[in-house]
């Protein structure tokens, strides 16, 4: 036999190399960063988030309890004295902290679980950061949202989550505004005995698409007015749960 003959031609030899089966580890999935629990480094929220940590750690029962990031905080804010008048004789607590996402209200509850509070009510209003601040998009915001609900049922199974849909920002329509849509259109889904959405936030929305800086001075945060409006939301739900 012919040497030369018995070898296969080099580029049929990788041909046949490259249908063999190959040692390969899958793609591994992208972490969602709305998901993984982590603390606040900034200088300026170190505080706030201390103080919040202790009245979850100390307080020994709160009926109500807020849960959110900067708007939600803002109830001791532009927004106290509408606390005074609708909230604080039911004992509600108020654990927002400016600059929140997802992943900080995890880290939190992690850090200070709320079951010893036994809440009847838990108000949540979460998931614009992700979104602002570039961290996550409305698919990965979304997760981060669900897995925040789910961490409060588990800790407080008895009690009624009220959902706030994320509130509409940018004075103009914006992609920014499309992708809260998508999230509050899921949220919305969510509903049952033991879950209660609220998206009266839509009516900040003008004819023509702007938000007023009467509503919203930095097309984000929310003023007294809208305070009391989002108070006179929530009241029938505390009612009907508290009566």
């Amino acid at each position: 036999m012919n040497p030369s003959t018995s070898f296969l031609p080099v580029a049929l030899l990788a041909s046949l190399l490259s249908l063999a089966p190959q040692d390969s580890k899958p793609a591994q999935q992208p972490v969602n960063p709305a998901l993984v629990p982590v603390t606040r480094t900034e200088d300026w929220v170190l505080e706030r988030q201390a103080e919040v940590l202790e009245r979850a750690k100390k307080t020994a029962k709160a009926p109500v309890i807020f849960v959110g990031d900067s708007i939600t905080q803002g109830w001791e804010g532009d927004g106290r004295a509408v606390w005074e008048k609708h909230f604080a004789a039911l004992g509600a607590l108020n654990l927002g902290v400016s600059g929140d996402r997802t992943e900080h209200v995890l880290w939190r509850l992690e850090q200070a679980p709320i079951t010893h509070l036994d809440p009847k009510v838990i108000v949540l209003l979460i998931g614009t950061n992700n979104l602002g601040h570039g961290t996550a998009n409305a698919e990965q915001t979304l997760a981060g949202v669900l897995e925040v609900i789910a961490v409060l049922r588990k800790q407080a199974p008895k009690a009624v989550l009220l959902v706030n849909e994320i509130f509409p920002r940018g004075e103009h329509m914006n992609p920014m505004r499309g992708d809260i849509a998508q999230i509050n259109q899921v949220l919305r889904g969510l509903a049952d005995a033991k879950t209660r959405v609220l998206g009266f936030c839509d009516r900040w929305v003008r004819a023509d698409g702007t938000l007023s800086a009467q509503t919203m001075p930095d097309f984000l945060h929310i003023t007294a007015p809208a305070y009391e409006q989002w108070a006179e939301a929530l009241d029938p739900e505390l009612r009907a749960v508290l009566k």
